[in-house]
C-alpha cells in the first residue's frame, strides 16, 4: 500500500515536550475564546515555518475565531481586506518576517511565555490586566485585540496600515465606554 504521510504540518517532539515550555494556551487566566485564539495562531505559526507565534498571527487567529473582534472593525469591507491581507501574509508575502523576533521593546518581555514573540506575549499580558482594569473576568477577544494595537511597530499593526485601518482610531473605539 505504501507511505502514506499526513498533510498537514507536524510540530517537533522536542516543541511539544521541552522542559519548562509554558503554553499560553493553558494560562488559567484566558477564556475559553482566547485558548482558541492562541492556538489557532500557534498552529498558523506552525504551518507558516515561524518560529513564535506573533502579533499578526494572532490577529489573524481573532478575526477568524471572534465575532465581537469582527465587529469592533465596523461596518464596510474592512474586515474582509484585513483578511485578504493577512491571508497573503500566511501564503508567502510575510516571509521577510520569518525567522526575525518581534519585539518593539515597547511592551515588556514576558520570558516564560515560550513560544510566543516578546511583543506577542506583552499584549497577553496587557490583555489580561485590561480585563482586569475593567472587572470583566478572563481577558477576552476585544482585550487582545486593544493589546495588540497599542504599540504602533507591532507586526499586527503593520498589517492594520496596510489593509488602510487607523490603529489609533481602532484602540479609541475599543477604549470608549460605550464600546464596553
Amino acid at each position: 500500500m505504501g507511505d502514506v504521510r499526513p498533510c498537514i504540518p507536524r510540530q517537533q517532539a522536542s516543541e511539544l515536550q521541552e522542559p519548562g515550555l509554558h503554553r499560553a494556551e493553558h494560562d488559567a487566566r484566558l477564556g475559553a475564546g482566547l485558548a482558541v485564539v492562541v492556538t489557532g495562531a500557534r498552529r498558523r505559526a506552525v504551518r507558516d515555518g515561524d518560529r513564535q507565534i506573533d502579533t499578526a498571527h494572532l490577529l489573524h487567529s481573532l478575526l477568524e475565531s471572534d465575532a465581537e473582534v469582527r465587529a469592533a472593525f465596523g461596518e464596510g469591507p474592512q474586515v474582509a481586506r484585513l483578511l485578504g491581507y493577512l491571508i497573503q501574509r500566511s501564503i508567502g508575502y510575510g516571509l521577510r518576517w520569518q525567522g526575525a523576533v518581534e519585539d518593539s521593546g515597547g511592551l515588556p518581555v514576558v520570558p516564560e511565555a515560550a513560544g510566543l514573540s516578546p511583543l506577542a506575549a506583552g499584549c497577553m499580558e496587557y490583555a489580561h490586566e485590561r480585563a482586569a482594569r475593567l472587572g470583566e473576568g478572563p481577558a477576552c477577544g476585544t482585550d487582545l485585540l486593544a493589546a495588540l494595537v497599542v504599540d504602533p511597530r507591532a507586526r499586527a499593526v503593520e498589517v492594520l496600515e496596510r489593509a488602510g485601518i487607523d490603529h489609533r482610531e481602532l484602540f479609541a473605539r475599543l477604549e470608549a465606554p460605550s464600546s464596553r
